[in-house]
């Protein structure tokens, strides 16, 4: 065997940074010397090396895998250190070029399914983040239809009472509220204007006792086209208490008590 075949079986385990110090040192000092033979063999040995990534499986090697391999490789290091003696020279390899060829296979086969497992992790995250959106937008979809379906129980119930709330404001259409005892309450209307800036309209409900302030109730912009369908599904059960409804434009929020004179009034009777 050659000096140069010494060094050559050296180059794969340079490559993977399985050489020792004095190992190390002796190949650079005689790769610096010039050996045209060794630097293309060391350009072969890296290339390998580098390829070794594109033939790590997709699953996890298992742990006896490991462990065989990791016996073979002690066993092999211990028969050479008993084997060869000491001289001034290279020694050979304590273990082949392709054992750690293998060794290298198999860290880069576990970081790459690690690496892998990550992605399948975010994946699936990703999908259920997609899933929660669909579902609150189902959730959404449900809500609206179970509202709009409410308040045409409400409009076509005969026992819903009619509230019409008049307006002293040519400009303004008018109101008008059903109110059923066990629905709920739902003031509507048509070609309403946009109230002023972030304003909103504010319903209002009047009561009958003596003092009694006006109880503050939702608030609502009309559509585009000046639609305004306002649901009040809790209002109070006794109608006989209160005497009257009334909206006024409010800061938007709404207000605990109206700021504005009512735009639009109706008396329940």
């Amino acid at each position: 065997m050659s000096t140069n075949h010494q060094f050559g079986e050296l180059l794969y385990a340079y490559e993977l940074g399985a050489l020792d110090a004095p190992e190390r040192a002796a190949l650079e000092a005689h790769l610096a010397g010039g050996c045209a033979d060794c630097t293309a063999e060391l350009a072969e040995a890296r290339w390998m090396v580098s390829q070794l990534a594109y033939t790590a499986p997709e699953a996890v090697p298992s742990d006896m895998l490991r462990g065989r391999l990791m016996q073979i490789v002690r066993a092999e290091a211990a028969s050479a250190d008993r084997g060869v003696a000491k001289t001034a020279t290279v020694a050979k390899p304590a273990v082949p070029f392709w054992m750690w060829a293998a060794v290298a296979a198999l860290v880069i086969a576990t970081f790459y399914s690690s690496w892998n497992a990550r992605q399948v992790q975010k994946q699936i995250g990703d999908l259920n983040d997609r899933a929660v959106a669909q579902l609150h937008s189902r959730e959404k979809i449900e809500a609206e239809l179970a509202s709009v379906q409410r308040v045409a129980s409400i409009l076509s119930d005969p026992a819903s009472v009619k509230i019409g709330l008049a307006t002293s404001q040519p400009e303004l259409g008018p109101l008008q509220a059903n109110w059923n005892p066990k629905l709920g309450l739902v003031v509507s209307g048509t070609k309403i204007p946009q109230p002023a800036g972030n304003r909103v309209l504010q319903l209002w409900l009047i009561p009958k006792a003596a003092g009694g302030k006006p109880l503050p109730s939702l608030v609502l912009r009309p559509d585009a086209n000046g639609n305004l369908v306002m649901l009040v599904p809790n209002p109070p059960e006794v109608m006989a208490e209160i005497k009257a409804l009334a909206v006024s434009e409010e800061p938007e929020g709404g207000s605990p008590q109206p700021t504005t004179t009512p735009k639009w009034v109706g008396g329940v009777s």
